[in-house]
């Protein structure tokens, strides 16, 4: 490489990196730079309000408001191509940010929307009541194999989740069974369901013909590890194409696992089907 070569380079690199200190990819959603500094200082558990497309929006903890504003309204997560009205179910919606983005950008869908958690349904509840959507149904109700009431450890936070095992601190939750509800052709199937997905997947394993697009983000320890191989083969088989990214690192040196005591899962995937 020539001298010349490499100083127009270096300087184009410089040019670069000078124009993404002043980006602001948070500008979608109303966020500067001094109130993204605030919200990372910010501690949780007072209900607050972020101005979000004119609404009113509602949350607890401003660290993971912020993690999901990345998730899916920068990353983009949830993005593709769909029909001007379609439907959607949303297994796991959290406190509501999934469903906003999908009827920002499409505002003629037609959504289902579940979430067990107590704390997490009540601040979805007053985010579509803010938004004032029409054609959303929101459940207080966990999606199972079967309809059921189960235990759900219910934190208020994205790692609730369904346990099988004691726990005296655990609340009664109504499951409903997914498998009765795919009955005709669905858009997009989301199913964020914190360590529920592999025993769901494969109740409706022959009603995802119904299903055009689908987003897993599949949970496991490292002696479910058999579970992936099952699920991404049940995937396949149902006729989908595949992507796969990590939805967390929960180990940056994988062969050398320590110091993270606080984890839940080994294993966290996002995985994007899709019909080729």
């Amino acid at each position: 490489m020539s001298s010349n070569s490499f100083i127009r380079n270096f300087y184009k690199g410089l040019k670069e990196r000078a124009v993404s200190l002043f980006q602001n990819p948070y500008k979608e959603v109303s966020i500067n730079w001094l109130k993204l500094k605030y919200y990372k200082h910010l501690p949780a558990g007072k209900l607050r309000t972020h101005n979000l497309f004119g609404r009113a929006f509602f949350f607890y903890n401003p660290k993971e408001l912020l993690h999901a504003f990345d998730e899916i309204f920068i990353e983009q997560v949830y993005k593709q191509q769909l029909s001007s009205q379609p439907y959607i179910i949303d297994c796991g919606a959290n406190i509501g940010l999934s469903v906003i983005y999908m009827k920002h950008n499409y505002p003629k869908a037609k959504i289902l929307a579940f979430e067990p958690d107590e704390i997490n349904f009540d601040l979805l509840k007053r985010n579509m009541q803010s938004f004032a959507y029409s054609d959303v149904i929101i459940k207080n109700e966990a999606v199972w194999n079967e309809n059921t009431t189960l235990q759900f450890s219910s934190v208020g936070l994205m790692s609730s989740k369904i346990t099988t095992d004691y726990n005296q601190d655990a609340k009664q939750v109504k499951a409903v069974r997914l498998r009765d509800l795919l009955t005709s052709e669905i858009d997009f199937l989301k199913l964020d369901i914190e360590g529920a997905e592999f025993v769901v997947l494969n109740d409706i394993n022959d009603k995802l013909h119904f299903v055009k697009n689908m987003f897993v983000e599949y949970h496991g320890i490292f002696e479910q590890n058999n579970e992936v191989a099952e699920l991404l083969s049940l995937i396949n088989k149902s006729g989908f194409s595949f992507y796969i990214k990590e939805a967390t690192c929960v180990y940056k040196t994988p062969f050398f696992r320590t110091g993270n005591t606080e984890k839940l899962y080994d294993v966290q995937l996002n995985i994007f089907c899709f019909r080729a």
